[in-house]
């Protein structure tokens, strides 16, 4: 598949050094990238570290082909684990050398294509699924009845600490609290969080 792409002067060489970000999540594609050779680790960056590793590629292997066959930003984060070895070839030469070839070829391509970026999008989706749930998890361990009745959490320790204990990025942890606060699973401000509802809460643990 590599013959029938590389056309020669369209596709321009690069080294990277580990530790370099080479896609972004949801970065708009300009270019398709080749990986020669060394390693690229994909996943959810968050707060500079890659905190949620979704797996690894070697080379040789194409990168971000399937986002580019299908006209979509690239799904997760994308680092190179070891010194590695690039080539980028513009995405509209990538497409047009796509387009040149059979019918039958290209719908494989394409079929393959969303397949793999179903499996990718269901994979983070999980990922943010199990943060909100180890929040919630958090939340109704730490709940304590008030004079009326109702639960609610007093904050002791600062976010960054208890985003720790959860294994999760701060960052997470507060984008979790904001979208609970936005569904009226907790209220208040401050350090206590009341929990209007724990019942849902329970539902996102799991039981």
């Amino acid at each position: 598949m590599l013959n029938h792409f590389d056309s020669g002067l369209s596709m321009v060489s690069d080294e990277a050094a580990a530790g370099t970000v080479l896609r972004l999540r949801q970065q708009r594609l300009t270019s398709v990238l080749y990986l020669d050779s060394g390693r690229v680790v994909m996943g959810v960056r968050e707060g500079g570290q890659m905190r949620h590793q979704l797996g690894s590629v070697e080379g040789p292997s194409w990168l971000d082909a399937a986002s580019a066959l299908l006209g979509l930003p690239c799904p997760v984060d994308m680092v190179a684990e070891t010194r590695v070895q690039l080539r980028s070839q513009p995405l509209e030469v990538f497409l047009r050398e796509v387009q040149a070839m059979a019918p039958a070829m290209q719908g494989l391509l394409r079929d393959m294509a969303s397949g793999y970026r179903q499996q990718t999008e269901l994979a983070i989706s999980r990922l943010a699924q199990d943060a909100e749930a180890r929040c919630a998890q958090w939340l109704l361990h730490h709940a304590q009845q008030d004079g009326s009745g109702a639960l609610s959490v007093t904050l002791q320790q600062r976010k960054r600490l208890i985003a720790a204990q959860l294994g999760i990025a701060p960052e997470t942890f507060s984008r979790v609290l904001r979208s609970l606060r936005e569904h009226g699973l907790i209220a208040g401000t401050g350090n206590v969080l009341r929990l209007p509802q724990p019942g849902v809460l329970q539902n996102m643990v799991g039981g």
